[in-house]
Parts: C-alpha cells; structure tokens; sequence
C-alpha cells in the first residue's frame, strides 16, 4: 500500500514539474501553447453532400479518394500533432484550431489516432454554408482548457457562402479567453480583387472580439486562422489593427507575432517561390501586457516547419508536402505549415 502511494506521488510531482517553465528567485512558471493548423481538405470518403460538393473526394471521384488515401492523411495529421510538444509543453498544445475539414468524423478520426489517443483531445466542431463543404474547428486538451460555450458567427457581408466564424470561450487553467478560428476567403480572382472579402472577415472578427470585452473587459482574445493574407496587409493590420511590436498595443488592441517572423524569411505556404504566413494567430494586449505576472502572457511564436513536413523532391522541393500536386497524389500532410504562440505566467512567489 505504502509503494502505491509512493508510486502515485512521484507521477504528481512528475506531472506538476513537467509543466514548470523556470525556476527563479524561488518562483516556477508554467506554459501553454495555442496552435493553428489548416488540414487541407480532410474530407471523408463518402458522398454525404446534398450538393455534390464533396464527389471529388469520393472513391469515384476525379482525386480517387479511398480509405488508403484518407487513412494515410488521418495518420500523418495525427503523427504531426503529436510533435507540437516541447520541454515546456510535453503534453502538447492545451488548444489546436483547424481549417479545410469536412465534418465532425474527420476530426474524431484524427484525435482518435495511437499518437493522440493519450492526450484525451475534445472536438469543437460546426457546420458551415461554405460553398465547398469545408469548416472550421478546433481540438483542446481538457487538462489544460475548460469549455465554457461557442458562438457561430455568419459572414453575411458578402455575395457567396463561405466558413462560418467559430469563437470559443473558456477557462485556460483558470484564466477565462476567448478563440476565435478563421478560414477567410481565399484569393481567387487575384489578392486586389478578392482583398474586400477578407476585410469582411477582418471586420467580422474585430467585431467578435469588441462584443466580448463589452461583456467582461478582462477576457483574453486570440484570433487564428488560415487568413489568405499577410500580417502587413489591409485585413489584418488595418481593420484588426494587430501590431508588429510589443509594446505598441493596449489591453484592447491586438499583437501579431507572426509579422516579423515573415519578414525574416519563415512562411507557412509557398507560391511560385515565395512565401507567405497565411496562418497567423493574434493576441489581445491583456495576453500580451498583463496587469499581473500571475495571468498568461506571451512570449514566443514558432512556425512549426517540421523537416518531416516539407517536399524533398520534384517542382515542390522546399514547399510543404501536400496531398496532391498537379493531380498525383503525394501522399503528404497539408500545403501549410502549422503555427503556435506560447504563454507563459508565475504560479508562486
């Protein structure tokens, strides 16, 4: 009895410690992450959509989409979620937002592989009039974040269906924020032409954002998402108005880490040789500048290009490994790479 006891005393400590960030002046931290991922048109294989959207992905359809094929995708999801662990974060990130899937299976599908399996990963799922039959969503750790409610907000600014808005409200190991996940219109059409949808959403998300501080001022809001944008354009520096520095924002304001980690070179997609960081996640100033040292705040951002993730061969070679390219099936992982901030807070003195 006495060796049990032991047992389950040192797993406790071993739990506790492994969430210790530091140790200074006799003081521990602890840390989170929060991470975006865009999936690339998980679809199951079956023709489930009234409209056909979904045929494409079917085993009779023009991408000769099997059980193979979706098994493979569902497992390599799975096996590059389960890198996002650090030293700080070794049971993973405490929330993951995910774009490009088609329903709430896939994302069971996904969480449910041997690689997740242990993490207990609970699913956030809504469907959207998205003219292509894809959502968002969003994975969290229950160890970690505490679900409160979720809120589906329609983009009705604009001519054609696109994904629905999800915000997320809940406690992060007893400090209440708020997520909301994003898959803005694409650029179809080209950036300047297709650019007022995005400033739709923009508009849409800073919206969100203002309705939930009027309720309860205090609450910490991220906003993710694959956006089609840049951190420098219109949509997300002007009409979010997410700052490239620090010290630049307010309680109220938003902080976009992501900026200067393109303009060093690092994206998460590539087109036609370049790069860009469509998939961003921003933070409210409170999660940023917060009025006690006890509250989460930031202090990292990462693109997660994994050496695992990229192309090593063909027109691709340095791009992330895709699906499909050209209509050959790779059987790779996303054209994104995944993102994640990490926040971090005192827990005694």
């Amino acid at each position: 009895m006495k060796k049990n006891i032991l047992v389950i005393a040192l797993a406790l400590f071993a739990l506790i410690a492994s969430d210790s960030l530091f140790a200074q002046g006799g003081r521990r931290g602890q840390a989170v992450g929060i991470a975006f991922y865009n999936w690339e048109n998980l679809f199951d294989t079956i023709p489930n959509n009234p409209e056909g959207r979904d045929i494409e992905f079917t085993p009779g359809g023009q991408r000769q989409w099997d059980g193979r094929k979706y098994w493979e995708k569902v497992h390599n999801l799975a096996y590059a979620i389960s890198h996002f662990t650090g030293k700080t974060t070794p049971y993973g990130p405490a929330i993951v937002g995910v774009s490009e899937i088609e329903n709430r299976s896939v994302m069971e599908d996904v969480v449910n592989q041997p690689e997740l399996k242990p993490w207990n990963l609970q699913v956030v799922h809504h469907d959207s009039p998205d003219a292509r039959g894809v959502d968002v969503g969003l994975l969290y750790n229950p160890r970690f974040f505490k679900l409160e409610n979720v809120t589906n907000h329609r983009l009705t600014a604009l001519s054609f269906r696109t994904r629905d808005q999800m915000c997320v409200v809940g406690s992060l190991m007893g400090q209440r924020v708020a997520v909301i996940v994003n898959h803005w219109p694409s650029r179809l059409g080209g950036q300047e032409k297709s650019e007022p949808n995005r400033v739709a959403a923009a508009e849409l998300s800073k919206s969100i954002a203002d309705s939930l501080w009027r309720i309860d001022p205090n609450i910490g809001v991220i906003i993710m998402g694959d956006l089609n944008d840049d951190p420098m354009d219109k949509s997300c520096a002007k009409i979010i108005g997410a700052q490239r520095k620090a010290d630049k924002v307010g309680p109220h304001d938003f902080y976009n880490p992501f900026w200067d980690i393109l303009e060093s070179g690092t994206g998460t997609l590539a087109y036609k040789g370049s790069w860009n960081l469509f998939d961003q996640i921003m933070l409210s100033g409170n999660l940023v500048k917060p009025e006690r040292d006890t509250d989460w705040s930031f202090y990292q951002a990462k693109v997660l290009n994994f050496p695992f993730l990229f192309a090593t061969e063909g027109t691709l070679q340095g791009a992330p490994k895709r699906t499909y390219s050209a209509g050959s099936y790779l059987g790779g992982y996303s054209d994104h790479f995944p993102t994640e901030i990490f926040l971090r807070r005192y827990v005694n003195k």
